[in-house]
């Protein structure tokens, strides 16, 4: 608790504020790009701008189907979306408990995963559509209190409330792997620099990913116990990717064929993202 209380107050605190204060502005950004010929560099720019927006994915779905009808391309929408889904300012500042080398990594990868996705739609799907957002309508904003103090408190409760319990799991969790897990264990399985324990954190990420800030305490305890940081990496990528609430919501829009194909996609690139990690790092 000591360790990671504080990280946790801050991102939900930070979260909130982007929410309530930045939030419009964010999406209102990205829709201007589709008025500009940007090309292939928009992608790097959407990237970075799904990383800042707050919103998790049932919520970026109804916001880009809103992007979508304004004019932005498909390639663009897949990086947004793709970075939107693994990292956002709240998650950032969880992930600093974990030291700066991790942070830098989360992400460097999570931007490149974006960045990737929206390049490898431009190529492959330049001539058609990748998305489906029929029947999706612009979400309605519940920060719509006119004291601006309120709107953030009440946000700021809901934030807790969503992240609350997860986080409380994720610290009686760690304590449990610190106190009964011997060391060698989690090094055997996760450590050095083999793809056998790269693959296994992308692989657990998958059924253990609930919330990023839950994540953070069991990633802090592993990582001391000999997880390498290129499978912590991986698990940092299948975990959000992969969580169910999201699936569930990239499936919709995607169809089975290209949700099959992002799956494979996210897997891949954390396995490789992994290795590289191991081996540079």
């Amino acid at each position: 608790m000591e360790q990671i209380f504080p990280y946790w107050i801050l991102g939900m605190v930070l979260g909130s504020a982007v929410s309530v204060f930045l939030k419009d502005r964010i999406h209102n950004t990205f829709r201007s790009l589709g008025e500009k010929k940007l090309g292939v560099f928009g992608i790097f720019i959407a990237s970075a701008l799904g990383i800042a927006s707050p919103l998790c994915m049932y919520g970026t779905i109804p916001i880009a189907a809103s992007f979508s009808k304004s004019g932005i391309k498909d390639d663009w929408l897949a990086a947004f979306m793709m970075s939107s889904i693994l990292l956002n300012p709240q998650l950032i500042l969880y992930s600093a408990a974990l030291g700066q080398t991790a942070l830098i990594v989360r992400v460097v990868s999570c931007y490149l995963g974006g960045v990737l996705a929206g390049l490898l739609v431009r190529a492959f799907y330049r001539k058609k559509s990748f998305f489906n957002f029929s029947g999706f309508d612009e979400p309605k904003s519940r920060d719509t209190d006119p004291n601006i103090l309120l709107r953030f408190l009440k946000n700021l409760w809901r934030n807790v409330r969503a992240t609350g319990l997860y986080f409380f799991i994720g610290i009686v969790l760690s304590a449990v792997f610190q106190r009964y897990v011997p060391a060698e264990v989690m090094t055997d399985v996760f450590g050095g620099n083999e793809a056998w324990g790269v693959l296994m954190a992308a692989t657990i990420g998958v059924p253990l990913y609930a919330c990023g800030g839950g994540t953070i305490p069991l990633l802090q305890a592993w990582l001391w116990d000999g997880m390498s940081l290129g499978s912590a990496a991986a698990f940092m990528l299948t975990g959000p990717a992969t969580k169910i609430t999201n699936l569930g919501a990239v499936k919709i829009v995607l169809g089975i064929k290209r949700f099959l194909l992002y799956l494979a996609y996210v897997m891949l690139f954390a396995l490789v993202t992994g290795l590289a990690v191991n081996l540079f790092l």
